[in-house]
Parts: structure tokens; sequence; C-alpha cells
């Protein structure tokens, strides 16, 4: 029998309750000029700048060039005169050149990205190719200054040749390609940090403005195209059979077989001519693309908002011998009712998903690119937690270049609380240590305990993944505990509603989660974000007697996580007692438990499940021979 009590705590010390939390001088900048808010708000100057991509490509396969036209119509709305302008280039990451945190092979490296031609408002501008350019941007100085509230035009052809070894992008056979950062694109100009001008060494992740997209991809016949954004000339490219079936999934709960192999085989799933498809997408943060003519192609659909009765198409592109790809439209369908049902609780915010087989295990907006799993059960891990970034960073509009614990930490909670429903605690708890904890939780290096405020970007191995993943996902579990589910909700959709389709930073998440749920947790984000703790509790002793046991517990490690003390009585029958952080909140050192036991125990252990202790050797107590 388990109890959760509302305990009434003995500390031998207090702490002040209305910590202030670090702020970065660029941070209190931002509340200075009001673009940002104390109480976690968008500031009353808040601005964010926008861009309209028009985009066609040409890919031959096998022939592995791709080549680009492009124009971009850039929006200034920040109050500065913009003297220069950020282009990313981001597939120079496959240079000789390039940053990179890890050595690559031979077949991983390209010449990069080559701009053919540069206009700004059709003027034709110089663009010099040289060694040291082969890195991920480019500041280059506007011809003309680019006012506030004023936009430029900016134009480029380009060409780029995919890499043989593929991992985000790349060919993933011979004539089967995903594309992605394939187009130039103007970087991040924000209220906080002015020009985004971080490189790009493939550890880390992206930081985009929010965009609407115009993209035509030219292939030859009998290649499919799949892509972020809604397909406009579906019949003008399909034959009419493949384009019904299509339509048909879009409002179906079964899952449809738009092209089995047999009929990929055959060569007639679109017109016999080269086809141009043409794809739209609104105010989303990128897009990629996949292309194939080998690939089967299934498709469904599913409900996201009870309200409106929206539907959303699911669909996946694969190799018909990946056994594991055959269900990925069911577990796509799943993840997209339970995430928009459940946690996060607000309704998938996009028209389509489609899950590629390829290399990465990698998000995009409305597209995931997965590799094909022997275990079926771990293909639904990988592709849930996928769907769940299209919440945080896509909706959300997340620096994952600079606080990827915003966006990773987040997809991380979202895949255990939703493998908890799909296969029980006791499953998911198992996996989610090996995954998640048990790397860091055990290590004594002292990367595993930096803060996981630490900028994303000036972090490598161990300390990178360990802050983004585990640590922060263990928090926000921590936070939903001590909140509880209600409380946790109300802080969630208050940070949300503010910033979807914005550009948050920890401060305005922190500040929000705060203001929606009423409750002041600097404490609690000091504690776990903003320190060098770990996880490691100490029972160091208890006094009982027949109706009340006082346990007294050192936080070694300083984390305030939740945890559980099994007490056993002298006939062996066992009781629990479930604490959540919020026993923490006074004093984060060193609390003393009242225990309502029904007797004296003879063995009192501490257990904290997901949570792994350091050392758990110093995690019990035994009074039989007291």
């Amino acid at each position: 029998m388990k109890h959760l009590l509302t305990w009434t705590l003995l500390f031998t010390s207090t702490m002040t309750f209305a910590q202030e939390l670090y702020q970065p001088r660029q941070i209190k900048q931002a509340y200075d000029k009001q673009t940002r808010s104390p109480d976690g708000k968008p500031g009353k100057n808040y601005w964010q700048n926008t861009a309209k991509y028009d985009i066609a490509l040409t890919v031959t396969p096998p022939d592995r060039r791709v080549k680009g036209t492009e124009t971009i119509t850039y929006t200034n709305n920040s109050p500065d005169t913009l003297k220069t302008i950020v282009i990313r280039l981001l597939l120079n990451s496959h240079t000789a050149q390039a940053v990179r945190q890890w050595p690559v092979s031979s077949a991983y490296l390209t010449s990069g990205v080559h701009i053919d031609r540069y206009a700004e408002n059709k003027v034709v501008q110089p663009w010099e190719e040289g060694g040291k350019d082969k890195i991920t941007f480019r500041q280059i100085k506007l011809a003309s200054p680019l006012a506030p509230k004023a936009s430029v035009q900016l134009s480029f052809d380009w060409h780029y040749d995919l890499s043989v070894e593929s991992d985000r992008e790349g060919a993933i056979d011979s004539t089967t390609y995903f594309l992605a950062y394939f187009y130039p694109r103007v970087g991040v100009y924000d209220d906080y940090n002015g020009w985004d001008v971080t490189h790009f060494p493939e550890s880390i992740e992206f930081y985009n403005d929010f965009g609407d997209y115009h993209l035509e991809v030219t292939v030859p016949k009998n290649y499919i195209v799949w892509s972020t954004g809604d397909l406009q000339n579906t019949e003008e490219v399909l034959q009419p059979v493949y384009a019904k079936r299509l339509k048909q999934s879009m409002t179906s709960d079964a899952i449809i077989k738009i092209a089995d192999a047999k009929e990929v085989a055959a060569k007639n799933i679109t017109h016999q001519q080269t086809n141009t498809w043409k794809w739209k997408a609104t105010n989303v943060s990128d897009l990629a693309l996949a292309i194939s003519n080998t690939y089967v192609w299934d498709a469904s659909s599913v409900i996201v908002d009870d309200a409106s009765k929206r539907r959303v198409s699911v669909q996946s592109a694969y190799a018909d011998t990946s056994a594991d790809f055959h269900q990925m439209v069911g577990f796509g369908r799943h993840a997209l009712d339970w995430f928009s049902h459940h946690w996060p609780g607000v309704a998938y915010p996009y028209s389509k998903t489609t899950v590629v087989q390829g290399f990465a295990d990698m998000e995009y907006p409305m597209m995931v690119n997965d590799n094909t799993q022997s275990d079926a059960d771990f293909a639904r891990f990988v592709v849930e937690h996928e769907i769940a970034h299209t919440w945080f960073p896509f909706y959300m509009g997340i620096n994952e270049t600079r606080y990827g614990f915003m966006d990773e930490g987040w997809a991380t909670a979202l895949e255990y609380l939703i493998g908890t429903a799909d296969m029980g605690k006791t499953k998911e708890d198992s996996l989610f240590k090996m995954f998640r904890v048990n790397r860091w939780a055990k290590s004594s290096i002292a990367e595993s305990d930096l803060p996981i405020i630490t900028p994303t970007s000036s972090m490598t191995g161990p300390a990178l993944r360990n802050n983004e993943y585990g640590k922060a996902a263990l928090g926000y579990l921590a936070v939903k505990q001590l909140l509880g589910d209600e409380g946790f909700k109300k802080g969630l959709h208050t940070f949300m509603e503010r910033w979807n389709g914005k550009h948050p930073t920890p401060w305005d998440m922190f500040y929000s989660f705060n203001d929606g749920s009423g409750k002041n947790l600097n404490w609690f984000w000091n504690n776990w974000y903003f320190s060098n703790n770990y996880i490691d509790l100490t029972l160091t002793s208890v006094e009982a007697n027949s109706s009340k046991s006082i346990v007294r517990i050192k936080n070694t490690g300083g984390f305030a996580i939740p945890f559980t003390i099994e007490v056993t009585y002298p006939d062996g029958s066992k009781q629990q007692f479930h604490n959540t952080p919020i026993v923490w909140e006074t004093n984060q050192k060193e609390i003393s438990l009242p225990l309502p036991t029904k007797a004296a125990p003879v063995d009192v252990v501490i257990t904290s499940g997901i949570y792994v202790d350091a050392n758990e050797g110093d995690n019990g107590w035994n009074g039989r021979s007291k």
C-alpha cells in the first residue's frame, strides 16, 4: 500500500524561497529593452524576423548532384538597420575545412555548397568562393542597408553533391536520397544575441526563423517525392489510382498501401515523364524531403483535435524488406494521437508527418529520418521521440544550438511518458534508465556534473548528451511530480501558448512555468538547471517507535529528486511512502521526515526509480540489530 503524504517537515536549516536565477547579460538587456519580460511573457517590444522561400530543385539519380534556384524575401522586423546578413550553408559541414567534433570518412566528404549566382533585389553581387569560406555560414555586407520594417530579395543559384555516406542527410542508396539543410537560408537575427554566427560542427542542432516555403522538386519518372508541407499537384505527378489512394488515406483510420512493392517494381506510380512535385508549407522553421524509385508508400490519418475533428496525414516511405516499417504508420498514428490528447496535450500543429527509412534518427518539421530496427518496440520508441520534437523545438522555435535541453530534454520526457502508457511503468523505467540515465548517473567524470544551463555550443561528448537528454528530462519529470498533473499542465501550457511560433529562452520557460502554475519554482530551477548537482541520497538515521518513525536523509548529490521510502515491519509486511521534490523546497541538503508507521520498522530503504542513485550502498537502514 502506498501513501502520498502531506508532510510536516523538520528542517535543520532554512533557505530563502524567492531565489534569483542567474541571468546572462544578454537576457538582462532584453528585459531593459522590453523585448522580453521577467514574468516569462514576450515583452511589449518583442519582434522576430521572417522570410519567404521560393525554391526549385532538380535531382536526377543516380547522379548525386542537386541543383537549385531560390528567391528569399527577408523582412527585417527589428528596430535595427541591418548592414550585414548571415547566410547559413549547413552542408559545408561535409567539407574538409569544416569545424567538426569528430573524424569522418572520405565517403562523407564533399566539396560543399557552390554558389553559382547571388543577387540582392535582382542585382547580381559578387560571391567569392575560397577554402577559408567553406564553413557553415557566411556573413556578407548588404549592397544597401536594410531598414526596420523593410524587406530585401535575395536570389541564389547553387549546387552541391550528396555525400555517399548518409547520416542526417545524403544518399541512402544509389537512387534513394534524403535532402535536409540543402538550401541557403538566412540565419537568425534576434533580440538577445543579434546574428547567429555559430559554427555547425554536427554534434549540435539548429536555430531557425519561421518562414513560408514554396518548393518545386523536379525528378525523373517513377521517382516519388515526400516533403515537409502539402503536395499541391497530386494529379499532375501521380497516376490516377495512386492519387485516389492518397486522397482516401487523408480521411481514413485504416492503413492504406498507396504503393506496394510489386507496384513500385512495375514502374508506373507516377506519370511517365519528368515530373515536378510542388509543395507548400506555411510558418515552419525548416523543410526536408526524400526521393526514391524503390521505396514503398503507406498512409493513414488520425484525429488530433476532438473539438474541430481535425485530421492529419501519417505516411511512411521505406524499403519493403524493413519489417518494422510495415508498422510505422500505426506507430505514427498512435504518437500523434497520444501527444495531442495527453502530454503535452496540444493538438499536433501541422497537416501531416512522414517517416522515411534512412540512417539518422532525426526530426524535421513534418518529416522523420529513422533507421530500421530489428526490434519493433525499439522502432516505436525512436519514432515517438522524433515525433515529439514537433512541439519542441518546431512549434516553439527553440534555439537548439545554445539550449538543446529545451528540445531534447522535453522530447525525452515525452518519450518516457508515452512509453509508460505503451509498455507499462516497469518496462519503460528499465529502458529509460538504460538509454537515458545510467551512463551519467554512475559516472564520476567532471563533465557529468556541468550545469544543464551550460550553452550546448560550448559542450561536447558526454557532457552534451547528458545535459540535453537524460538530466534535463528528469528535471522536467520531477517538476511534474512536484506540481501534480494539473499544476504542471498549467505551467507547460502557459509556456507553450505564450511562445509557440516565437523564440523562447530558458528564462522565458522557467518564468512562464512559475507564472502559469502560481508557484515560485526558482529554487527548483536553480537546483536542477543551474547547479553542478548529481543524484545521490544517503539515509543517515532512523528513530522509530510503535506509531512514528523519523527518517533523516542527506542529499549528498544535491538534486531535488522524488523518492520512495520503503519500510519493513517485524511481521514481514511492507509499507511505502512516496515523496515528491517538494520535500526539498526549504532545505536541499538534509531533511527529516516523520512517517506514520504502524510499528517500529526493522528495515528502511530509499528507492528512486529512474532517478538512479550514484551510491545505492548508503540508501538503507537495518534496525534488527538495534
